[in-house]
């Protein structure tokens, strides 16, 4: 039976939400400020971080996350905080490996084709693929995220665990539409302090940096958030975002001339390529109803069915 919900009571929605808020890009600046008081800046996109700016990386990624579990746990007090934020793994264990498949595939796939418009417009200066490196590149880059993964639930529980699907209230159009320019927008302005840094765009200015962000996240957003509804789960959506922030980047670097300047501005999924990239896809997402969820009531074993997202705490369902 098709279920729809009441908005949270005003100040109770609106005060978990600005806590949510405060306490993410609060973490984010703390985080970050050893390295903003230091005077670190990135120059070149193929600049390692050292062991500090990993530490001060790790420490900001888990804000979002913490957010979250203070204001389900302290401010909403609607349930546990796993159930809420959807934490949990696609059932059946078929449907698992099928949605951390497509969260692997997808984004591979949206950089395959962000770096095939690069070449073709002659702003990416691709080497060619060496077919005997190429397996153990690969495999290496795998292993580094299955270890850093931990990091991307932290960023996750928080932008699709809990803004989301606040924001997204009834999951009428207007409030979807709502939701997806929000939290996109929220991502993104989360990473000024980064940005400010030269982390994602190096060598640009603010007033470039910002802006690119900006479009960046509001496109790749829906594509995370498609990989939610579907599963149920973030964890798919993790999975998601950790190729694009990580394992995409790399490819990059792995298919350019070894001695070629990058510039993220026009390569990869962080420049217009992938902005056209993730954009057909997101259309195509949107036109064929995929970025609706339903809303509906819980099972008595706590979980929903997949694909559809869970009614927020402090919200009733009832019957139309």
């Amino acid at each position: 039976m098709t279920l729809s919900t009441r908005s949270l009571p005003l100040p109770h929605g609106r005060r978990g939400l600005f806590v949510y808020l405060g306490v993410a890009y609060l973490g984010m600046w703390a985080a970050m400020s050893p390295l903003l008081l230091g005077g670190y800046h990135r120059g070149d996109a193929r600049e390692e971080t050292g062991a500090l700016q990993e530490v001060c990386i790790a420490a900001a990624m888990l804000a979002p996350a913490l957010a979250a579990i203070l204001v389900v746990r302290l401010v909403e007090r609607g349930g546990r905080a796993r159930d809420t934020l959807a934490l949990r793994w696609p059932r059946p264990w078929g449907r698992t490996f099928r949605s951390c498949l497509m969260a692997f595939a997808v984004p591979c796939g949206l950089t395959t084709a962000a770096l095939a418009l690069g070449t073709l417009a002659g702003r990416y200066p691709f080497r060619g693929v060496s077919g005997s490196g190429l397996g153990g590149w690969a495999a290496g880059a795998v292993l580094g995220r299955l270890v850093s993964l931990p990091l991307f639930f932290g960023e996750e529980l928080g932008w699709q665990g809990y803004l989301f699907p606040r924001l997204a209230g009834d999951g009428g159009r207007r409030s979807l539409v709502w939701a997806y320019a929000v939290t996109g927008t929220a991502f993104a302005l989360w990473h000024l302090p980064t940005l400010l840094m030269g982390g994602q765009y190096p060598g640009r200015p603010w007033y470039v940096s910002v802006p690119a962000m900006l479009v960046s996240c509001v496109l790749v957003l829906p594509v995370f958030t498609w990989l939610r509804l579907r599963s149920g789960s973030v964890v798919p959506a993790v999975i998601g975002h950790a190729f694009v922030s990580s394992m995409s980047v790399g490819m990059v670097k792995e298919f350019a001339e070894p001695t070629a300047a990058l510039d993220p501005l026009h390569m990869g999924m962080t420049g217009w390529p992938g902005w056209i990239a993730t954009g057909a896809f997101v259309a195509f997402l949107a036109l064929t109803g995929r970025l609706r969820p339903s809303f509906h009531a819980r099972s008595g074993t706590g979980e929903l069915p997949a694909g559809h997202m869970d009614v927020p705490p402090g919200r009733t369902a009832r019957s139309r």
